[in-house]
């Protein structure tokens, strides 16, 4: 068993190095890779990566600026584990919560994991209407998929590979989240979730989402269910 940490990257300079370092000090019990993608980073974070050279970690480069999407397509082309997990390049989740996210699927229970960050783990207090955004697209997203996750949204979703190797994947930016969890619900995939924590930044530390991502969901919702 292997598994591959695919890790989207765009303007991380700060954090690159210490997220790196955190995912390969997890100790998960099976062999790893990590998978990085870099959008098009234009503040330093490429001259991080093409400096690393440890055996277990790829980097490839965009030419131009896709999106979150993209990134992902690209890593997934890429890996060579059994599992596949995705990983932010910012500090706000924690690798560390890895074994109870590969949990139910090395038992057998699942195809797919989501780690939910409003299942009662620690987490920064920070913006009201993320929250209700947040919200108000996993309730969107349940009632056209007919699912009951609490946080479509999330970042850490966990994979075995032969089930995203029978998804195409088509967004290029964040509306890859409604994306996967709708062709998901379609191809009737056991998912769980389980509870994790979350160190959630403010724009002045980095955060990139905002309202207009919300909207651009809503429209891959409804798309992905009734067009693809």
């Amino acid at each position: 068993m292997k598994l591959s940490v695919v890790i989207p990257v765009y303007n991380e300079k700060n954090t690159i190095e210490e997220i790196i370092s955190r995912v390969q000090a997890v100790d998960v019990g099976i062999k790893k890779e990590i998978i990085l993608v870099d959008d098009c980073s234009n503040d330093g974070t490429r001259e991080i990566l093409e400096k690393l050279t440890q055996d277990n970690i790829k980097v490839y480069f965009h030419s131009k600026n896709q999106g979150k999407g993209a990134s992902l397509q690209t890593g997934f082309s890429k890996v060579e584990g059994d599992i596949i997990l995705i990983q932010d390049a910012d500090l706000e989740y924690d690798p560390r919560e890895y074994s109870k996210l590969l949990e139910p699927i090395l038992d057998g229970r699942a195809d797919a994991v989501y780690g939910s960050r409003f299942l009662g783990d620690p987490h920064r207090v920070l913006f009201f209407w993320h929250y209700v955004g947040n919200k108000i697209l996993t309730t969107l997203s349940n009632i056209t998929s007919n699912l009951n996750l609490t946080d479509m949204e999330t970042c850490y979703k966990v994979f075995k590979r032969e089930i995203l190797d029978k998804i195409t994947l088509k967004s290029k930016r964040f509306g890859i989240e409604p994306e996967i969890t709708i062709k998901l619900a379609k191809m009737k995939c056991r998912i769980y979730e389980v509870p994790i924590s979350y160190s959630g930044r403010d724009y002045s530390e980095g955060k990139k989402t905002g309202w207009k991502d919300g909207v651009s969901a809503i429209f891959h919702i409804f798309k992905y269910k009734f067009f693809d």
